[in-house]
């Protein structure tokens, strides 16, 4: 089982000071907390996307690439990768990349967001959310699996003998997450898929993130993946914690209480009791947390929230220091004790490998005749006569087919 953190790259006052973080600060201090968390032994960092304030995380891969490099054994991932306003062909780009520099220490959640006016930022009908985010992954979903693509749908221009490069890792895709936390088409379509499925599991209760995950794991079985107990399941949460309970209920009151997403509304106590957020001592984490795998079964990822509302760097890298020390051992050890034999481990490159290699040699990518060369139907070069360059052996090849007058 995997444990790790995310974050939604918020930058917020700290209510106790007055003070704003500038977005060189908050973003350094990301960097900060994802080295910390493979120092004191998590395995998953995850970083959202947004393109609003007070959130900065508007390029993910750019910022996963660099901790990438920063970092030996941490795995990387997204909270969430927006399907519904990128566009599938630059995420196979981007992230079949991450894979290659990552070393195979890369996945991706994906998602439609909780942003309304997004959409129409990014040419998009809000109206047509989940319609585009099917439509998105299915040809996403191809483009790692097929050397040349052809394909026509309804929100984006048609592709023709096209090849999505770098191709994946070992020609094996990254791992897909699909997360939602009230959506059961979601659930529908990472079940179709053989995919994860991960409920944010923050904001609502127990019980409706069970029914979520009892859908996701019963359509699992019945697309023929395996048994609903081997369906991919993975969970969000936040807490906070101090060594004595109460001294971290009283110093997380004034972040919870004036956080962005549900300060104002109910009270800590009240939203602690009616969702998994928790608030207080190590113990009181594990113990929760155990109780996790009482409604939603055995399950491959875990990661929390642990920088939200404007906690400061320091309290957040004594969090870590916390799940690391003296949460997370114990949690390994004993989500272990009985688990089926039969429910898989967290999918990771190595294991995807073994799965469709087994002791073979992986298939490597390299530039051969069938692939595509990308010139789609009503190209401006489709029919232009190649320049004097490309007609005497450019190393443009067969496809470099400008004319002198285009620019």
């Amino acid at each position: 089982m995997q444990f790790g953190i995310f974050t939604v790259s918020d930058i917020t006052q700290d209510p106790t000071t007055g003070r704003t973080p500038s977005e060189a600060e908050r973003i350094q201090a990301t960097l900060t907390i994802a080295k910390h968390a493979e120092e004191v032994g998590l395995d998953v960092f995850a970083l959202g996307e947004h393109h609003n304030p007070p959130f900065w995380s508007s390029s993910p891969t750019t910022t996963l690439a660099y901790i990438a490099g920063q970092t030996s054994t941490l795995q990387l991932s997204t909270a969430t990768t927006l399907i519904t306003t990128n566009d599938p062909v630059k995420l196979a780009e981007d992230y079949a990349m991450l894979q290659h520099v990552s070393g195979g220490r890369a996945d991706l959640m994906l998602g439609r967001g909780n942003t309304g006016p997004v959409y129409p930022w990014f040419g998009k009908d809000i109206r047509q959310g989940l319609p585009i985010a099917i439509e998105s992954y299915e040809l996403l979903h191809r483009l790692w699996r097929e050397d040349v693509v052809d394909w026509e749908g309804k929100f984006r221009t048609p592709l023709q003998g096209f090849t999505s490069t770098p191709r994946p890792l070992d020609d094996v895709p990254p791992f897909v997450w699909h997360g939602s936390i009230r959506t059961p088409e979601v659930a529908e379509q990472a079940a179709y898929y053989g995919d994860g499925f991960f409920a944010n599991h923050i904001f609502w209760p127990a019980s409706h993130t069970a029914r979520m995950i009892a859908l996701y794991r019963q359509r699992y079985e019945h697309h023929g993946h395996g048994t609903a107990a081997q369906a991919i399941v993975g969970l969000g949460g936040q807490v906070f914690m101090r060594k004595n309970s109460q001294d971290a209920v009283n110093e997380f009151r004034p972040y919870f209480d004036n956080a962005p997403v549900y300060g104002h509304g109910p009270s800590m106590e009240d939203f602690t009791q009616q969702t998994p957020l928790t608030v207080g001592s190590p113990q009181e984490v594990i113990d929760r947390t155990l109780g996790f795998r009482d409604y939603v079964g055995d399950y491959q990822r875990q990661l929390w929230l642990i920088d939200h509302a404007g906690l400061p760097l320091k309290t957040v890298l004594e969090q870590l220091d916390l799940l690391g020390e003296e949460v997370v051992p114990v949690l390994r050890r004993e989500f272990a004790k009985d688990r089926p034999a039969d429910v898989p481990d967290a999918p990771t490159h190595a294991s995807l490998v073994a799965a469709k290699y087994g002791d073979a040699a992986p298939r490597q990518a390299t530039p051969r005749a069938n692939r595509g060369d990308n010139l789609t139907a009503g190209s401006p070069y489709q029919d232009a006569e190649p320049v004097a360059a490309a007609a005497s052996g450019s190393s443009f090849g067969p496809a470099a087919t400008r004319t002198a007058g285009a620019r």
